[in-house]
């Protein structure tokens, strides 16, 4: 490991946990455009104060005062950070060692190989590792109840694509429900495609371009050309943020089939009327709405045209990027 990679200081401010998920959202937009973007996590600074937490930041190198200015805005009227170094891990996999399994649904979800199966759900190993999406997080939790929703309501699909997929789960829970789908997932983060591909072989999915396979990419929202080639798909899942979501609208219908369904989660409550508007000018339909805590999760429908059915291209278009986001 380089020295620069040793070279990492951690900043501390006191929060409320209420601003806890709300900073998490806001620094990811922050710090989208960031080669190396710090790390954001978050303890409970007393057992005995639940509603105290600890925000704690991770820069690689030193950070200067704008940069730290940039993070203590993130908490109007917060003292001046606690900054110091630590010792270099791969902060990711720390702020999720050790957490607990979730069952969603028929879906259980492990973090540790010392955590059993969960006998009559399926089950997925996914560890604590250098992505996201390892199925705590309400929007994660939210999305997979959803897939499961559809599922149970007989809904079939033979065509998956799930944008910003950070671990690879809602896609292999995609496959799972639907085992004889072609899917394909990517995200904007090439370490996410590796734990992606990591976690296709631990889980025993196959990668690939056929019926039963997970093809991965990395791509910037739709715009990769695996991805339109294959379009269009009959069901879309993105679980990212508000403002991708909002900008991806358009690439996301062109890219669905008539009737086909998107899921999507990664938003706010807050958020989710500009998000349903915008995929509502994009000729979608709100067809159910499920909600965890603050977090809502969306199942959209693309409208059936009337008439002649016409073909669905996807041309070289502004809409298909919406860089720096990736999965909960």
């Amino acid at each position: 490991m380089s020295d620069t990679e040793n070279d990492v200081w951690m900043a501390t401010l006191p929060c409320a946990r209420v601003d806890a998920e709300r900073i998490d959202a806001e620094a990811e937009i922050l710090f989208a455009d960031s080669a190396t973007p710090p790390i954001f996590s978050f303890v409970e600074a007393s057992p005995d104060n639940p509603d105290d937490w600890l925000l704690q930041v991770y820069f690689h190198g030193k950070p200067g005062r704008a940069l730290l200015k940039q993070v203590r805005d993130l908490l109007p009227g917060a003292a001046a950070p606690k900054v110091e170094q630590v010792v270099a891990q791969d902060w990711v996999a720390v702020s999720q060692e050790g957490l607990p399994p979730i069952t969603a649904g028929r879906f259980h979800v492990r973090n540790g190989v010392d955590d059993p199966p969960s006998t009559g759900h399926v089950n997925f190993l996914i560890p604590a590792s250098r992505a996201f999406g390892t199925g705590q997080h309400e929007t994660t939790h939210g999305c997979l109840e959803m897939l499961d929703r559809l599922r149970a309501r007989g809904q079939r699909f033979g065509n998956i694509a799930d944008v910003g997929t950070g671990t690879g789960l809602l896609a292999f829970a995609a496959l799972a429900l639907w085992p004889r789908a072609h899917a394909i997932a990517s995200d904007i983060d090439p370490a996410s495609v590796e734990v992606t591909v990591e976690n296709i072989a631990l889980n025993g999915l196959r990668e690939g371009g056929g019926a039963g396979e997970m093809a991965v990419v990395e791509a910037a929202g739709m715009d990769h050309e695996a991805l339109a080639a294959r379009a269009p798909y009959d069901l879309l899942i993105a679980n990212i943020l508000a403002g991708p979501l909002i900008s991806l609208a358009p690439a996301f219908a062109a890219h669905l089939a008539e009737g086909g369904s998107l899921v999507l989660a990664g938003l706010l409550d807050e958020q989710a009327d500009a998000v349903i508007a915008a995929c509502q000018r994009a000729g979608l339909r709100l067809a159910a709405r499920t909600q965890r805590g603050q977090w809502p999760t969306l199942h959209l429908r693309k409208r059936h045209r009337h008439g002649h059915r016409r073909p669905e291209r996807w041309g070289d278009s502004g809409d298909s990027v919406a860089p720096g986001f990736g999965s909960w």
